[in-house]
């Protein structure tokens, strides 16, 4: 197996901005949190919460759910905005599609509103291989299509398979979608329940990584997509490799030595060939949790020189669970591409390496790191275009 430079040469994204790609970074750009006061999202029927939630949209005859308009619409954004870059299909196109909680809305209605009385065509809405499929028969794909899942991490997970798809030579593209639009309120309050999710505060006052005062995280939805490819015409990010590891420690915290986040990112330089002197930035999983944070500034002074800065996009985008890494790679091609980290403000006293709202980008190297709950770590060693 042949390792080698693969841009994301495509970027197709819903969230909680709205749909479409420009919408997530004029959003970033302005500081202004995706997340609003959001009524019926509370513990108790009526009840509001702060939660960056994708908006009713997309087209309908690509499904019932926001899920499945989503999924499809972010991945038409992709290879639309790839092919006006200079991609042209191969003939064995992959699909990768991150995936934890999977058409929430269509299973909580099938539960506990339709009694478990569907048609045959309604019933097969529910399973995770329709929207694929759809996509698939969409542009005549026949390359390799499966589902990943690492919580948090799932979205590095499913560019470190696409990566090791086209080194192996199994594929000769893929796209890769990471959907997550699983806000309901039960799901919410479990969150809360767990000590993690703030849902009675604004996004800035709650969530503030690796600042004082923080005391969680907003949570949000979206749906990514990249068209990865080592034929990209003009890519705006290399994805160089990455690495993932476990803690096997607890079922929610991290482990406090610490071990095996720094090795995975250890991994992920030597996977790439890349010296930690040669990290610029960090883009942390940053959810703004005391364990978190600890972990990764920890990791940051441990690993990385003085120069490399720490940003965590969060308290602006929210937690996006299963599409949150997603939705942090497409923030750093991006930044190479538009040449600015679209950095949150800082809000409070923070770690002296933290950025402070948009920031002209330098180059250098990026590393991504994802900490999925149950113990899954995972980095992304990501670079300008050569």
């Amino acid at each position: 197996m042949t390792a080698q430079r693969v841009g994301i040469c495509g970027i197709g994204i819903v969230s909680g901005y709205g749909w479409g790609r420009e919408l997530l970074w004029d959003g970033l750009m302005s500081g202004k949190p995706a997340a609003t006061a959001a009524s019926g999202l509370g513990p108790a029927p009526g009840d509001t919460a702060w939660a960056a939630r994708v908006p009713d949209g997309g087209d309908p005859r690509d499904g019932a759910s926001r899920f499945a308009r989503a999924m499809r619409a972010a991945a038409r954004e992709a290879i639309v905005d790839a092919g006006l870059r200079g991609w042209s299909p191969g003939r064995r196109v992959g699909l990768l599609h991150a995936v934890v909680l999977g058409e929430v809305d269509l299973w909580r209605d099938f539960y506990t509103t339709r009694d478990g009385t569907l048609s045959v065509h309604e019933y097969l809405a529910l399973m995770p291989s329709t929207p694929m499929s759809m996509l698939m028969q969409e542009y005549g794909f026949h390359g390799p299509a499966m589902t990943v899942s690492a919580m948090c991490a799932s979205g590095n997970a499913g560019l470190i398979t696409a990566k090791s798809w086209l080194d192996a030579g199994v594929v000769d593209d893929v796209v890769f979608v990471a959907t997550d639009l699983s806000l309901t309120p039960e799901n919410i309050l479990h969150f809360v329940r767990l000590g993690v999710a703030v849902i009675d505060a604004e996004p800035l006052e709650a969530c503030r990584p690796f600042q004082q005062g923080s005391r969680g995280f907003i949570m949000g939805e979206a749906s990514v997509s990249f068209v990865v490819s080592a034929r990209a015409g003009r890519p705006y990010a290399e994805t160089l490799g990455g690495a993932m590891s476990h803690d096997a420690h607890h079922v929610t915290s991290i482990d406090p030595a610490l071990t095996q986040v720094v090795n995975c990112i250890r991994d992920a330089l030597d996977n790439t060939g890349v010296p930690a002197s040669a990290v610029r930035y960090l883009n942390a999983h940053g959810p703004g949790t005391l364990q978190c944070d600890r972990a990764e500034a920890a990791v940051l002074e441990r690993l990385f020189p003085a120069r490399t800065n720490i940003y965590s996009v969060k308290p602006l985008t929210g937690h996006c669970q299963g599409a949150a890494s997603a939705v942090e790679v497409a923030v750093t091609a991006l930044a190479y591409d538009r040449g600015v980290v679209p950095a949150p403000p800082t809000v409070a006293p923070g770690h002296p390496q933290l950025l402070d709202g948009p920031t002209p980008i330098t180059g250098g190297i990026t590393v991504k790191s994802s900490l999925g709950m149950g113990g899954h770590n995972s980095a992304v060693v990501l670079a300008p275009p050569a």
